[in-house]
């Protein structure tokens, strides 16, 4: 079955160390990017999402007047969480039993990350679903890799792919972690363990801009025809 969520939850609280001095006097997501703020561009690939929520803590408040004025919801944590507790924190502004994720660090040129999510997403068998890219079409990025992909979808540790910071998880293997503090790694891996866990391939260009040289990386991607 589909049940395709309606909520997004889109990570903004990071301090973003590793942009250095872009981000000492506003937070990441709103670093330009061919002339639009990181945020916008996470923002573009949830168009049609009608409900979205932001954690917000390193300079909250440039952050809240835009996300406001975009219409989201947003959540100050007074202590950074990471991300799996930063969407446990999220989770009373939820009504649905899965919600989009989504990093502000990218940029993408290509299909909408949500609706190839959603066209994918099967909540009889799955627990979360990522959006993966395979090497070639991955610029900037800094990592060996993240992912294999079985042939049936199921996802593996390996280095094929890069997760590119979207994916559909469910609520409940979020909430029966104990801890407040906790990266979804440790959601993933529960989830690997019960074979809960998939993953579907990207097919356009994406680009990592969580370090500085990823920002004209990331121009030249959008302008290249």
């Amino acid at each position: 079955m589909r049940h395709n969520p309606d909520s997004a939850m889109i990570f903004c609280a990071g301090r973003g160390t590793r942009m250095k001095a872009l981000t000492e006097h506003q937070p990441k997501p709103m670093i330009k990017v061919a002339g639009r703020p990181l945020v916008d561009h996470a923002l573009d690939q949830l168009e049609g999402i009608p409900h979205r929520v932001a954690n917000l803590h390193y300079l909250p408040d440039m952050l809240r007047d835009h996300l406001t004025s975009a219409g989201l919801e947003t959540v100050f944590e007074e202590t950074l969480l990471e991300t799996g507790g930063g969407l446990k924190n999220a989770l009373p502004y939820f009504k649905s039993d899965a919600v989009f994720t989504m990093n502000t660090d990218a940029v993408w040129k290509g299909p909408r990350a949500a609706d190839v999510l959603s066209a994918a997403w099967n909540a009889d068998k799955m627990d979360a679903l990522l959006l993966v890219v395979a090497k070639p079409r991955a610029h900037a990025h800094l990592g060996s890799g993240d992912f294999d992909l079985e042939t049936d979808g199921r996802l593996h540790r390996g280095t094929s792919y890069i997760y590119t910071g979207a994916q559909i998880l469910k609520t409940a293997p979020v909430s029966e972690i104990e801890e407040t503090y906790f990266s979804l790694n440790r959601v993933w891996e529960n989830l690997f363990a019960r074979g809960r866990i998939y993953g579907v391939e990207y097919s356009g260009h994406w680009c990592d801009v969580g370090h500085p040289e990823g920002i004209a990386i990331a121009e030249d991607m959008l302008e290249d025809q």
